[in-house]
């Protein structure tokens, strides 16, 4: 034991010279490392490696920069390109295969347009903005403006002297009409000029419906259907419908019918000056249907929205009139009519009396008017309530619409007459059956509310009331 104590002391700095010998060498090994098989992660070698380049590259673009680089300037023959220089866009850069050098030339187009095409790209243009001074700027946009103002000037001269030989002055223009004798007529002079060529006894036929015709344009209008009352005009044509001549009967009452229509003052002078009267006759005698349409007409525009014209209508027999006017033969189309204008009076009287209940703002004459037109019973008395039903058997369908809206106003007042007739009911039953047919071709064409659709909802609803 002694022996081997000696002999592990004798080894102790040998081993201690070993172990500094081998750390020496590892701190040696770790220096002078090679890269290509030190021991690190691949990935990271990598992404530093990319970090590296980009570095670099960054330099060298910020090294590549406009601003400090050498710009050269090509002209139009070859020229070699030195490094470190840079070349303005649009310009013709090779490589000389010979020499191994760049050269660079102007392309063949315009400076401006190689200039444009650089200002296209984004590229800025080398502007030197101490050429002119801020003095010349302004001297020469003051001499822009006087050149304008000069042109302008100019330009309105040759305007005014092409208006004045285009146009002549309103003083040379009056002269000269004052030389012609020439006199604008106003409204009023023509209707009198009109008028006295309709009641002289020297005009001919011709002349005088001439005048009528040309009367009825202007009378139209609510005033000069007044100015007409002013110097006897509206009784000098309400005369007319006396003629032994059908077509002066005929445009007399078309010039009435237009200056009734909506006019009270008119109407009540055409009451006083017996123009339903005169109407009346016509429409009971034998006359062209050209004629008796006309008269209707004026009828209708004398009675509607006048109570006082609708009492001396019922007075005068004017209900009588219209039924053998209906019931005479081949005045189908005048019966329509009849009966539209039936259908209005009804309506009118009804919805007035609503009113004045309703919202009290009108007079109460007028009311008192509507109120003394016993319109319904007549009609219930002088058998309008089977004339209407019976024509229903009309073939025209706007007819048949009319006929059945008159039958719908007439319901309360005719029920117990509806009830009664048999053909009445034979001929809403055929009716509803042809429109249901009409109305479902309607809903194949996609109209939901069409007209033939109204129509069959119209004869239901009677049917249903009838029943």
């Amino acid at each position: 034991m002694p022996h081997q104590g000696r002999l592990l002391f004798r080894m102790a700095p040998l081993c201690m010279l070993l172990s500094m010998l081998m750390v020496s060498c590892f701190n040696f090994c770790l220096c002078h490392k090679n890269s290509e098989f030190a021991l690190t992660n691949p990935e990271k070698r990598e992404k530093s490696s990319t970090k590296e380049t980009e570095r670099k590259e960054t330099v060298a673009e910020e090294e590549l920069e406009p601003e400090i680089l050498e710009v050269f300037h090509p002209t139009h023959e070859w020229q070699a390109l030195h490094p470190g220089q840079a070349v303005a866009a649009g310009s013709h850069v090779r490589l000389n295969l010979q020499t191994g050098a760049r050269e660079v030339k102007l392309q063949d187009e315009d400076k401006f347009q190689t200039n444009l095409k650089g200002l296209k790209k984004g590229k800025r243009l080398n502007i030197n903005t101490n050429t002119y001074t801020s003095q010349d700027l302004k001297n020469a946009l003051a001499k822009f403006k006087e050149g304008a103002e000069m042109e302008n000037s100019k330009e309105d001269q040759e305007r005014q002297a092409k208006v004045k030989r285009l146009f002549r002055p309103i003083e040379e223009l009056k002269k000269d009409f004052e030389e012609l004798n020439v006199v604008i007529e106003t409204d009023m002079q023509i209707m009198v000029r009109l008028i006295n060529k309709f009641n002289s006894s020297s005009s001919s036929l011709e002349e005088k419906i001439a005048a009528l015709f040309d009367l009825e344009y202007y009378v139209h209008q609510m005033d000069n259907a007044q100015d007409l009352l002013s110097f006897g005009g509206l009784q000098v044509v309400i005369n007319g419908l006396n003629s032994t001549e059908p077509l002066v009967k005929e445009y007399a009452a078309f010039v009435l019918g237009a200056a009734f229509s909506s006019n009270p003052k008119v109407q009540v002078e055409a009451i006083e000056g017996g123009a339903l009267q005169k109407l009346l006759v016509i429409l009971a005698t034998e006359q062209p249907l050209t004629t008796k349409k006309k008269a209707l007409f004026a009828l209708c525009s004398l009675l509607r929205h006048f109570p006082y014209a609708q009492q001396q209508f019922l007075k005068l027999g004017g209900l009588q009139v219209l039924r053998s006017l209906v019931q005479e033969k081949g005045m189908e189309v005048l019966a329509v009519r009849v009966v539209t204008l039936l259908y209005d009076l009804v309506t009118e009287k009804m919805f007035a009396e609503e009113d004045a209940e309703l919202m009290r703002d009108m007079s109460p004459e007028k009311l008192q008017q509507y109120r003394q037109v016993r319109l319904l019973p007549s009609l219930q008395e002088q058998g309008w309530c089977e004339i209407t039903a019976h024509l229903l058997a009309l073939p025209e369908h706007d007819a048949r619409e009319k006929v059945l809206q008159t039958l719908g106003a007439l319901l309360a007042t005719c029920r117990d007459r509806f009830h009664q007739d048999t053909q009445l009911r034979g001929t809403l039953g055929t009716l509803q059956a042809e429109y249901q047919a009409l109305a479902a071709l309607e809903l194949q064409e996609g109209e939901d509310e069409g007209y033939f659709r109204e129509l069959l909802d119209s004869i239901n609803s009677l049917l249903t009331e009838l029943r």
